[in-house]
């Protein structure tokens, strides 16, 4: 069978992230980066040196009427993508953008605009593109029973106040939208998919200068009796990305579930096999049961493959879970956002 070229794409942004999916997407087979927009074409030009993008251009309107992409990845702030998004769909382009999005109604717009025109959409979660999701997801009932509850925690520290995510007008959720996105995500994909929120509180912490949310916690309540526990910041002065699952017969553990260990841009531990940790009755760390679940390919790398695949069929059942997924996140994060309380 013929392989499909690859999708060619243009990058808006040029900040760390964008340069690393940049990189995995160069490591893929799906996708291409032909190409780079920043607000300072000296940027641009810079970036696109490094990564050896055949074009640079200073505004993201002139990468947007180039002829020679397929696709657009949209690595900018938060405040900035919807436009850039609705235009890239309605130019036929297909969306692959950073997450939190401004609201639900701002990524039901974009959704729809691609809907609209053919195109595929798919917001910038690596995670879920791990196969240890896949395998969660599909023997979780077999392994632990039903889940009851979900426990996370991800702490990432940023205490430097000209680090964009202390900018209010560009990042207005701050720490929530940034880290609680992965909480949220995991609430969607392992223990609530479609159960209705019944309740959400939480308090809310701000930095005492830059006024940026730094820190929040929560608990959220569904219909079918799923708790959910979240804290998420900038900052705790260390890493942290836990979860636990705890169903009726047993829990399951991650420590590594946002970028897994093995092959995670921070800190990477090269010949690591990612996994979790399962155990069930009254036993020690050492009762735990350690299950691997290798992947050839860092989960950045299989993002852009499934976005090129979403991209051969964007109206496709993969394509349409993809964007439910996507809208029943934003629309946890909304609610908890909406239910926080200074602390």
């Amino acid at each position: 069978m013929t392989q499909p070229p690859p999708l060619r794409v243009g990058i808006v942004g040029t900040g760390l992230i964008a340069g690393l999916t940049t990189a995995a997407m160069a490591a893929s087979q799906g996708c291409r980066p032909v190409a780079v927009s920043s607000r300072r074409l000296v940027a641009a030009q810079a970036f696109a040196a490094q990564h050896r993008l055949e074009a640079a251009y200073g505004d993201w309107q002139a990468l947007l009427a180039s002829a020679d992409i397929d696709a657009v990845y949209i690595a900018t702030p938060t405040a900035a993508r919807e436009p850039i998004a609705l235009a890239a769909a309605r130019r036929g382009k297909h969306v692959l953008a950073e997450k939190p999005f401004a609201s639900l109604a701002s990524l039901q717009a974009i959704t729809r605009a691609c809907a609209d025109r053919g195109t595929a959409f798919l917001d910038g979660t690596h995670f879920v593109h791990h196969p240890r999701t896949a395998l969660l997801k599909a023997s979780l009932d077999e392994r632990i029973g039903r889940v009851q509850a979900l426990r996370c925690g991800f702490f990432f520290p940023t205490g430097d106040r000209s680090n964009m995510r202390h900018d209010t007008a560009q990042e207005p959720a701050g720490a929530i939208g940034d880290m609680g996105w992965y909480a949220m995500r995991a609430i969607a994909e392992f223990a609530a998919p479609h159960s209705a929120l019944v309740h959400s509180s939480g308090v809310l912490q701000r930095d005492a200068i830059s006024g940026a949310a730094v820190r929040g916690a929560g608990l959220m309540h569904f219909e079918d009796g799923v708790t959910a526990t979240w804290d998420v910041g900038y900052n705790a002065e260390a890493c942290t990305q836990d979860l636990q699952l705890l169903g009726e017969r047993g829990v399951v553990t991650l420590d590594d579930f946002v970028l897994d260990w093995a092959q995670g841009y921070m800190l990477p531990r090269p010949g690591f096999v990612a996994g979790f940790r399962q155990h069930s009755g009254i036993a020690n760390p050492e009762g735990h049961e350690w299950v691997p679940v290798p992947s050839a390919q860092p989960a950045n790398v299989r993002m852009a493959e499934h976005f090129a695949a979403l991209a051969r069929e964007p109206q496709g059942p993969a394509a349409q879970a993809s964007v439910a997924a996507s809208l029943r996140t934003q629309a946890l994060l909304d609610a908890a956002w909406a239910s926080l309380r200074p602390a």
